[in-house]
């Protein structure tokens, strides 16, 4: 099991044979377990045409019932179910559960039609409630539109047309009636004061009440005609006071009668029946019609009565698959099992890694660039340490690290009730489900932030600092006037007992007092992040030997490997090592005559520097000779490969046995992109890991301007009132603290630490 994890699984091919009657079973098992992968046998086919099209053809219909608008009212009453199982696919219950859907169906129409008629309803007595009450003060009293007096409105003959219209309409409507009519008609209208749902669409608008007063019926057929057009709804007009006092009560009680007809609990009813058994049903359809899909894949013997498919199966669980087709077989009660036959291959299997829930997200990572070929070294056991590592490197601090542990902790121990949630954040699920790699996160972050001794951007004096200005006095470098009239002193490491050693673990909390600070940082992290370049890169390539030697081909390993590791620890390997002598060599008191690093790098690749103090005896003979080693490694790397295969080819016998085609053009080419892009990747990723040294001052940087700008306007207060000053202020610096520094800053780090694993 060891090897699986830092392997990806041995793949075998295999031949099932599943017997009439019980292979719908046998696939579903094997579904369960997911332990295989199904090969198409049927590719000159298409999907219209193969054997369980129909079915499928049914599942889509059941899938679209379950989707649709009216079931999806039930998502509320769904997320309140708590499914404890899954009620277990048949393959006769097809028919059974569509027949269930479709009748379901049906009475949620029925029930959404009589809701919706009974919703026009009302909005229609509301209306023919405002239209009499306005209308009234139309006969009662003048219109404040109309100039005709109140007596032509009980003149005999005079007949009315009432009704509401939308309030924009009303002008075009008045300019039509004058027109066509030809000034036989008498219009009033007014306003509703609050807005009104619309009859048909049901969105709120304003409205205007009208009454039209007019003489004979061609003007009245006219009129209505002229209401007809512009959508107006038209309402009885009553004759008299009396009539229009008991419209007035029916309508009220018509009103209250609809206001308490429980159609909306009859509704939930009907969709509480139906969330008993929507989940089972999605979980049903959506099964049954991933087991036809695989149905579809698979092929029939000559006499039509067993299954044959092709599955590739990791070797270790052979005996799995048998159990799972013994299982189906009995459920499926076939006269004979079936059973598997393992056949040899010459195709290249899939990649299989296995993961649980702690290693899922690292691998996660690892595919984010691609999946790893078959059987080659899986690189996710190493990531769980190296990306955290990195990320921690650029958000190295002590306070932000607990931060981010304890809520990546909380989210591991409150794991199950939230996958019972399944909520639908996707910025959430992003964060759950990543919640291992935040906990490393945090963890290295808490680690590399003690040794940058820094937590919310102040120092931890936990040992005591090394350094002392007692001896500064007592040799008499410093007096009492010195420190009187010099704003900035200098401790000087040379006086004996002003450094009387290193700070135990991490960097000193003087530091944080100095003024040159950000010099010593800039110098320590620039190094520190070339140095970790270097490593990770030699191990990545040092990973690659574990792969010549599996996959038999150990010319690999000096023809590839050996000039390409000589090409980086020639070149960046000697830089690494310039940087740790000259930290070991040069002491304080020689430091103002330390050669620069860079300058002897750069002289390095020019063959020069004889005009300045070398670093060690026998430097320029050194660096020749690792320069020489360095460029013969390029063509070795570019020309060995292709030259030995042709060789091997042409002259040796190997290849010829296997039967192997070669195209030495094509290796070539092939050899010639791999050489270029890692001689010029050491160049520039070498380079690429200096993100290390800017994001880790980046953060460092904001992290003391937030603290100096925030939370120290607080802490200057040292009266009554600063103490309820206070409160607010740590609030503020505290949202500025996980807005800007946790979770900005952490997506930076994160993302450029993707980019240093690239």
């Amino acid at each position: 099991m060891t090897g699986m994890v830092f392997r990806s699984e041995e793949m075998c091919l295999v031949q099932l044979f599943l017997q009439s009657g019980s292979e719908y079973d046998c696939i579903s098992e094997l579904g369960e377990l997911g332990l295989v992968e199904f090969r198409d046998l049927n590719p000159s086919v298409s999907s219209f045409q193969r054997r369980f099209a129909s079915e499928i053809k049914r599942c889509d219909e059941m899938e679209r019932i379950l989707e649709s608008e009216l079931l999806l009212q039930t998502t509320g009453l769904l997320q309140l179910l708590c499914c404890s199982s899954i009620i277990q696919n048949e393959a006769g219950v097809v028919s059974g559960v569509q027949e269930q859907l479709q009748r379901l169906e049906m009475e949620l129409c029925e029930v959404a039609k009589n809701k919706e008629k009974l919703q026009r309803n009302l909005r229609e007595l509301t209306e023919y409630t405002h239209m009499l009450k306005i209308t009234r003060t139309f006969i009662h009293s003048r219109s404040r539109v109309s100039i005709v007096p109140f007596y032509l409105f009980s003149s005999p003959g005079c007949s009315f047309i009432s009704g509401l219209i939308q309030r924009v309409k009303v002008e075009a409507f008045e300019r039509m009636l004058w027109r066509v009519c030809k000034g036989y008609t008498i219009l009033s209208y007014t306003e509703v004061d609050e807005s009104l749902a619309d009859l048909d669409t049901g969105e709120i608008g304003k409205s205007v009440v009208f009454l039209i007063s007019f003489w004979g019926d061609q003007i009245r057929q006219k009129v209505q005609k002229i209401c007809d057009c512009y959508h107006c709804h038209l309402y009885p007009h009553p004759e008299n006071d009396d009539e229009r006092a008991d419209v007035l009560d029916s309508l009220r009680i018509r009103i209250q009668d609809l206001n308490n007809v429980g159609q909306d609990d009859y509704l939930r009813q009907v969709l509480q029946k139906a969330a008993e058994s929507a989940y089972s049903w999605v979980v049903q359809v959506k099964k049954m019609k991933a087991i036809y899909h695989i149905l579809n894949l698979c092929s029939f013997d000559v006499t039509n009565k067993c299954l044959i498919a092709e599955v590739w199966c990791p070797v270790s669980d052979l005996t799995n698959l048998r159990g799972a087709l013994e299982e189906g077989s009995r459920k499926g009660d076939a006269t004979v099992p079936s059973f598997v036959n393992r056949i040899p291959s010459s195709d290249t299997p899939p990649t299989l890694l296995r993961t649980n829930k702690f290693t899922s997200g690292f691998q996660s990572i690892v595919e984010a660039y691609g999946v790893g070929d078959y059987r080659e070294v899986s690189p996710a056991p190493y990531t769980i340490i190296t990306f955290p590592f990195l990320f921690a490197v650029m958000f190295g601090d002590l306070g932000h690290g607990t931060v981010m542990s304890l809520f990546a902790l909380w989210m591991v121990l409150m794991e199950k009730k939230q996958k019972k949630k399944r909520s639908g954040n996707e910025i959430w699920a992003t964060f759950f489900s990543g919640r291992y790699i935040i906990l490393m996160m945090g963890l290295f972050s808490i680690y590399t932030g003690l040794i940058y001794n820094d937590c919310f951007s102040k120092s931890l004096n936990i040992f005591g600092s090394g350094w002392s200005i007692k001896p500064m006095f007592a040799n008499q470098h410093w007096t009492n006037k010195t420190v009187q009239s010099n704003s900035l002193l200098t401790l000087d490491p040379n006086v004996s007992g002003v450094f009387s050693g290193p700070y135990p673990f991490g960097i000193d909390p003087i530091w944080n007092m100095a003024v040159n600070r950000l010099s010593f940082l800039n110098s320590y992290k620039m190094k520190m992040s070339v140095i970790i370049g270097v490593i990770h890169m030699s191990f990545g390539v040092v990973l690659s030997v574990f792969n010549h030697l599996h996959f038999q081909q150990k010319f690999s390993v000096y023809l590839v490997f050996l000039p390409e590791l000589l090409f980086l620890l020639c070149l960046f390997g000697y830089l690494v090592f310039m940087i740790v002598y000259k930290w070991l060599v040069f002491s304080a008191r020689e430091s103002s005559q330390a050669p620069s690093i860079l300058i002897h790098f750069i002289n390095m690749f020019v063959m020069q520097g004889n005009d300045i103090t070398p670093l060690y005896p026998g430097q320029t003979g050194l660096q020749i000779f690792l320069l020489v080693v360095a460029m013969v490694s390029v063509p070795m790397l570019l020309l060995g490969k292709p030259l030995y295969l042709h060789w091997l080819y042409r002259g040796g016998k190997a290849l010829r046995r296997r039967r192997v085609s070669f195209d030495f053009a094509d290796v070539l080419l092939h050899q010639a992109i791999h050489t270029i892009e890692f001689c010029l990747g050491c160049i520039s990723n070498t380079a690429s890991y200096l993100r290390l040294w800017a994001l880790s001052l980046a953060h460092a940087q904001l992290s003391e301007v937030l603290w100096a700008m925030v939370m120290r306007l607080g802490l200057r207060i040292t009266t009554k009132v600063g103490v309820v000053f206070l409160v607010p202020v740590f609030g503020l610096f505290a949202t500025l603290t996980v807005s800007i520094l946790l979770v900005m800053e952490g997506l930076s780090a994160f993302l450029h630490a993707l980019r240093l694993h690239w």
